[in-house]
């Protein structure tokens, strides 16, 4: 995320923010945010929303995750935002939506809804 400059905005119980702003370098060919980018901006909120429910010493790890484009993700940031639809011993179901935010008004862009693994008494590497 650090390679995008992706920032979790927000934190809460079950729930994640995390916002990218425009670079050129994260674009497609017509200018508009990459769907690679709009892919790890959800995935990771998908994957801090379930982090948000585990154990201090839990780990989180993707299985899985489906991505729907709904229209060009053109604008100065991408926010996605992601929740917990379902939260198991071992699997958390979430889904994240993405918004092109443009001249203040933002475009649901895209929907993820995703599989996250609880990898318990797993720290990440980094942590």
């Amino acid at each position: 995320m650090k390679h995008l400059g992706a920032e979790l905005v927000s934190l809460d119980p079950g729930g994640a923010v995390i916002r990218v702003s425009f670079r050129g370098e994260l674009t497609q060919q017509h200018g508009y945010f990459h769907a690679g980018v709009t892919g790890a901006i959800a995935d990771s909120a998908c994957g801090y929303a379930a982090f948000t429910l585990m154990a201090a010493d839990d780990s989180v790890l993707t299985v899985e995750y489906k991505m729907n484009l709904l229209a060009p993700a053109e604008g100065e940031e991408l926010v996605a935002r992601a929740r917990v639809v379902r939260s198991g011993k071992t699997l958390k179901i979430c889904m994240a939506d993405v918004f092109a935010r443009k001249a203040g008004v933002e475009n649901h862009c895209a929907t993820v809804l995703a599989t996250i693994m609880c990898m318990a008494g797993r720290m990440d590497r980094a942590g």
